[in-house]
């Protein structure tokens, strides 16, 4: 996108005045997305950002601009406004040599989604609703979306970082409502990887859609969730959601800094079951939250955050890294290039334990078995959380017996953890997910095997 020379001159003009640090990240994004309600095509949407954001950082201060202009001239004006906000003084003139960072493959990809005609993706949501409707007659109505996006971006910095990277990711997604004698009732499902449109050599749109129906038309026939505090079976993949929330976003290094977790200078301690092994991997081939490098030049990495029970580390990002006098971890990342970057995960998950979900579930008389978990909010500084159950089972005489209507899981995240006594060895990862944070939202991917919490309260309706 932005020919070396003028990288390094630009770069050049970041410090002149005096900063010790200046970054370029510069990008193109192309994206297409459609969407269907009710059997009808809604909307197709297709189109294409680039620009690039310079930071400054002096001292303590950061300084930061963006522009859409990858101009010489574009680029130095942002160079200069950056390196304004966070002028120390003095004008010293500093050479910038970048060297080529080797070209990282995490996630290759076969088929770029734009070679793909608009009229094949929008048979994918054609497919879906089809599928949905015969599931049967309660079927009311059937949402289904596609959206693809391809992202190329670079970044050169005054270490003499030049990084380039390239990520594909679809995703599709499928919400279906059924309406019977209890009042309307939802399912939702959805798929998504970092890929190209071969995603849909495995990926089965009408399975998934009847799926998403299967889930609607058994809460029709549903109880209410019981109230109270119980041991709660959290069936695989759907659970990493949980960890990502309450404890993964306690673990970015700069919520430590801030005193905003309740992981602080815990380090070398006993955080978790000793069955709890966590990790943050951005080199999860194919995941939603793999890269080969983060958005700040740093190649991703296989992070052991907790290792059986222990906290290891948290993740860094440059500025935090620099700070602490440590390396980088490769999580450090940015919405786009309007945004500066922060610590974020990257695909998070617990590894597999040594028990086989079928005897978790046997071994629980009387309990909640969690299907699916929805959304939820956590309070990072006390690790207090609240999270909808989607699909939801009553467990009694360890056997899986009636659908529950959704209810909610109410707990704290350092407690949860130390109360995990059952770890299956059946792990997947869940659904993809964009995760939200001081106003940026970026790809992520969370997974889990099968476990048991032996006591949450459930929020519940039941007398």
């Amino acid at each position: 996108m932005i020919d070396q020379d003028v990288l390094e001159r630009v770069l050049s003009r970041a410090v002149r005045t005096g900063a010790e640090f200046a970054e370029v990240y510069a990008e193109d994004r192309r994206g297409t997305s459609a969407g269907l309600d009710d059997g009808t095509v809604e909307q197709v949407n297709s189109g294409r950002d680039r620009g690039a954001g310079v930071r400054v950082v002096a001292g303590e201060t950061t300084g930061f601009a963006y522009t859409s202009d990858l101009s010489e001239a574009g680029l130095l004006t942002a160079a200069e406004a950056a390196a304004a906000a966070a002028r120390q003084g003095g004008d010293v003139i500093r050479t910038v040599a970048l060297t080529d960072g080797p070209r990282r493959v995490v996630s290759p990809v076969d088929t770029q989604p734009d070679t793909v005609s608009t009229a094949a993706k929008v048979e994918l949501l054609n497919r879906m609703n089809d599928a949905a409707r015969s599931s049967g007659a309660s079927i009311a109505q059937v949402s289904a979306s596609y959206a693809d996006g391809r992202k190329r971006f670079l970044v050169a910095n005054t270490d003499g970082v030049l990084a380039h990277d390239e990520q594909c990711r679809i995703n599709v997604r499928c919400q279906v409502v059924a309406d019977g004698d209890s009042g309307m009732q939802t399912g939702f499902q959805s798929a998504g990887f970092t890929m190209g449109f071969e995603m849909f050599d495995t990926v089965d749109v009408e399975e998934l859609a009847r799926d998403a129906a299967r889930q609607a038309l058994t809460k029709l026939r549903a109880r209410p969730a019981p109230s109270g505090t119980l041991p709660v079976v959290i069936h695989r993949g759907t659970g990493g959601v949980l960890f990502h929330e309450a404890c993964g976003h306690g673990l970015e290094a700069d919520l430590v800094s801030k005193g905003g977790s309740v992981y602080r200078d815990r380090r070398g301690q006993t955080v978790a079951s000793p069955l709890i092994t966590l990790v943050d991997d951005g080199t999860m081939s194919g995941q939603w939250g793999a890269i080969g490098y983060d958005d700040e030049g740093h190649p991703s990495q296989y992070n052991v955050l907790i290792q059986d029970g222990v906290l290891t580390d948290y993740m860094w990002d440059f500025l935090r890294a620099r700070k602490e006098g440590r390396a980088q971890s490769g999580n450090g990342r940015r919405q786009s290039y309007q945004h500066l970057p922060m610590v974020r995960m990257t695909n998070t998950y617990v590894l597999n334990g040594p028990h086989d979900p079928d005897d978790i579930v046997a071994d629980t008389d009387y309990g909640v078995f969690v299907a699916e978990l929805g959304g939820g909010q956590v309070n990072t500084a006390s690790g207090d959380f609240v999270f909808g159950m989607q699909e939801a089972y009553l467990i009694e005489g360890g056997r899986i017996t009636e659908p529950l209507r959704e209810g909610n899981l109410i707990g704290n995240g350092p407690q949860v953890l130390r109360d995990i006594d059952l770890l299956g060895n059946d792990f997947a990862m869940g659904r993809p997910g964009t995760c939200g944070k001081d106003g940026q939202g970026v790809p992520v991917g969370d997974g889990q095997p099968t476990l048991r919490v032996r006591a949450l309260t459930i929020g519940g309706t039941a007398a």
